[in-house]
Formats: C-alpha cells, structure tokens, sequence
C-alpha cells in the first residue's frame, strides 16, 4: 500500500508524534508499504526518512512553541495527495489537518487517529478545580459535536485502547476501532538499569546514593502538569521521603518549570533527551516513575517505564492510568499534588522486589510491542483498501447496461464501513 500520513504536529524536535512517526515508517519499510508523512516546516522539501518520506510543506511558526508550524493550506496538502495518488489516507489530527483529509474529493479510504483528547487536555486540564465537571462538560460539548461531524467523513477513528473507545461513542465519535499502540520493548528494558547513573542523577539533585530517584519524561506545557510533580516531591520529602526528581523534556513552560523546580528544591530539569538511548538509561536507572497527566490518550512514556520494570504513579484517569496495575502503581487524583506526594509515600513504602516483579509481569501482558502495533494497524488498512477495491470492481458491475446505477464511491465507502 502507498500510505499517506497528514500528520499536523510532527516536528524534529517533539517527544510522543516524532517517535511514533519514525517507528512507523520503519514498520512500513518491513512490511513493504510505501508511507509518506506530510509534516509542516518552514519550507517546502521532501527528504527521506527510515524507509519512508517526510514531505515538508511550508507553513507559518506556531506562535505559542516555535518548534511548530500551523498547517494552513489546504490546497498544498490537496495537491501532495493528488500527485502521490495514495490507497489510504491518515490524519492524525482533529483540526485543519482531518479537515483537509476529510474534504479530499477523491473517494479514497481514510483513517483518522485519535492522538489526542482535547476536551481532556484543554478545559479539563485548565478548568479544573476551577468549575464543577458538569459544567465543564456542557462546555466542552460543541467540540464533541465537532468531532461527531468531522468523523462521519473517515472510515475509522483509531483510537489506542478499548477504554477510550468506550469514552469517544458516548459522545458520538464515527466508527471508532481499537488498535492498541506500544512502546519500543528493544529499546526500554530493565537491563538497562545502571546504579552509577542513578547515583549520577541524585547528585544533580543535591542528593546523596540514599535517596530514592523519582523521573518523569514529558513536554513542558500545562496539560504534562509538571508543577503538580515537582510541588509532589516537595510534600513527600516534608512527610520525611528522601527523594529527588529529574524531570526529561522540553517545551513553551521550560522557563517556568525550571523556576518551580529552584523553588521547590531537590529537583533537577534535564531537559530535551534526543538520545533514546540515554532516556532509556535514565529511566532505566530509576526507582520510581512519576506522571502528571491525565488526558494521555495511551501514555507513551508510562508504558515505558513500565517496560524497564519501574513501579509509577499515575493520575487515575486517562491512558497512564489504563496502563497501571495494582502490582506495580499508585494512583493520586489530577492535579492534587498532596494527593501525589501520599501516593509516592505509599508506593515508597512498599516492597520494591515486590513492585519489580509486578512491573516486569506487566511489561509482558500490559505493555505492547510497537511491532505488533503497527502490525494491526497495517492489516486495518489493507481490510479498508481492499473493501474500497470491492465497491470500485461492483461499480463496473453495476455500471454495465441492465444493471442500474450506485451512489459515489465515497459515499457508499462511508456507510459500509
């Protein structure tokens, strides 16, 4: 298959899209499907890409983090699909990017991947504590509604588990089709764990080798709730635990971030790990894992931690608290920090042979291989292409003199899927 990918928010310097872009373009070099990312950049140019192809099209700064750029034209993206001449189309997000693809004329089979919750990210994230959560929802509800429109122009609305599956029909979401994703089991793995490194990282928390090493990995921006963690690990050191945190990522907040961690002592911001490898090392090398977000659609980053045989704690809703069992975690309510700061005591307090094991059983039943992500994505797509070939081949059929006449293609792809 030739996949096309409209992917609005990829950039080089990202955490969660970039690594999940570069895996599949190696799956789909594996797997022999020709895929192209059309990303926006600051000029337009194609390079290639593990296998694949990155088509950059020029697109204006994002005025809030300049390490992206506003997909704002559509007739660019309308002309990179006509030229390539894909069998199915991807849009990885709701706004202009799914607009875009769901306005393509030609009747080709589409997917749109559900990256991100935003009615969780934004107003939950923001308003929270603020409003009651029924208001909030009645607030949030014309973006649902547009959701509900924009999803009655794909084949599938992929969504990463079966929880959030459940979560998008009852606000009408169209078609929507569970394909678990994963992490990179190759790459994050208890084996990595390096007590020097451990040690290393303390000390740049001020600490000694007896303290106990909390790590977080995400973007700087308000719905990570890092200040939730950091103000987190102040508390938990007043109720007498000997921690510190490192804190991995980068993002429009860093400034900010960096001011709350002087503040609050004891925690260092490492910021932006390029290299996968030192990431895995670190937090590898750690004792706990620690999360602020509760509007992860899967929770990347936790299933990782997961994967090198970390105990975490975790908001108790979203994609991180999917992936959390009671063998190997502690829940808090979002963005309560002292509510965090008594999970981390909790989860201090327990036998960590113990929460090793129970993460290390769930690294082989909870956490998936990206592999066989990819695997099942890719066998999704080719069911939708070769359904689209049928009703092309019925068509003729039907087409023939006697036989009458069908409705468009895109319209009858729209109702059998």
């Amino acid at each position: 298959m030739k996949i096309i990918d409209v992917c609005e928010f990829y950039s080089e310097q990202g955490v969660g899209v970039r690594t999940y872009v570069h895996r599949k373009l190696e799956a789909g070099q594996r797997a022999g499907h020709d895929v192209l990312i059309v990303a926006t950049g600051a000029e337009d140019r194609e390079e290639p890409l593990l296998g694949g192809r990155i088509r950059w099209v020029a697109s204006p700064r994002l005025p809030l983090d300049p390490r992206y750029h506003v997909l704002s034209l559509q007739r660019a993206v309308h002309d990179v699909l006509d030229a390539e001449g894909p069998d199915l189309i991807e849009a990885s997000s709701p706004w202009l990017g799914g607009r875009f693809v769901a306005r393509y004329a030609k009747p080709t089979p589409r997917t749109l991947v559900f990256h991100q919750d935003a009615a969780a990210v934004y107003p939950q994230t923001f308003l929270d504590g603020m409003f009651s959560p029924p208001f909030i929802e009645r607030m949030v509800r014309p973006y649902w509604r547009y959701l509900e429109r924009l999803t009655s122009a794909f084949d599938r609305t992929i969504v990463a588990g079966d929880w959030l599956k459940e979560r998008v029909q009852t606000y009408g979401i169209q078609r929507p089709h569970t394909v678990r994703f994963g992490i990179e089991k190759e790459l994050f793995y208890p084996e990595r764990r390096s007590e020097m490194l451990r040690h290393s990282l303390l000390a740049k928390c001020g600490l000694s080798s007896r303290a106990r090493l909390l790590v977080a990995v995400g973007r700087h921006h308000p719905e990570k709730r890092l200040s939730t963690l950091i103000e987190a690990t102040r508390l938990a050191r007043q109720l007498g635990q000997d921690v510190g945190l490192v804190i991995f990522g980068d993002g429009p907040q860093r400034a900010r971030v960096e001011r709350q961690a002087r503040r609050a002592g004891h925690v260092h911001v490492a910021g932006f790990a390029r290299d996968r490898d030192s990431l895995a090392n670190a937090v590898a090398s750690a004792d706990v894992f620690v999360h602020g977000s509760s509007a992860e659609t899967y929770g990347l980053v936790v299933a990782e931690a997961v994967a090198c045989g970390l105990p975490v704690v975790v908001p108790h809703t979203g994609g991180a608290a999917d992936l959390a069992r009671d063998r190997y975690s502690e829940k808090y309510r979002p963005g309560d920090a002292t509510d965090c700061a008594h999970a981390l005591a909790r989860i201090l307090a327990r036998d960590p042979a113990a929460l090793r094991e129970g993460a290390l059983h769930g690294r082989q039943h909870v956490v998936r291989d990206v592999k066989e992500h990819f695997t099942e994505l890719f066998a999704t797509y080719e069911q939708l292409v070769a359904t689209g070939r049928q009703h092309a081949e019925n068509r003729v059929l039907r087409a023939r003199p006697g036989q009458g006449t069908r409705q468009p293609l895109a319209g009858r792809s729209r109702q059998a899927a």
